[in-house]
């Protein structure tokens, strides 16, 4: 079952401390507000910090991908100047 918080009146929030343990969230976390058609979403937001090394796992994929996109481009370019 989901977890209930209030709206002051001031428009705040408290997000319940088994929710903000479970995401790692922290004063000074930021998280983004999105609308779908069932209601809103709150998703958190990585820092830059947080995000290093995230791709470690999939790291010759994502070179592959890279590598694959600048031939693409370099094609591109070919044709365009003839």
């Amino acid at each position: 079952m989901g977890q209930i918080a209030t709206v002051t009146s001031k428009s705040m929030v408290t997000i319940p401390s088994k929710i903000r343990k479970k995401y790692r969230l922290h004063q000074g976390s930021k998280v983004e507000f999105v609308e779908v058609d069932e209601g809103l979403l709150l998703v958190p937001l990585k820092s830059l910090r947080e995000l290093r090394g995230i791709d470690k796992d999939h790291s010759q994929l994502i070179m592959s991908g890279v590598k694959e996109l600048e031939r693409e481009r370099r094609d591109e370019a070919r044709r365009e100047r003839e």
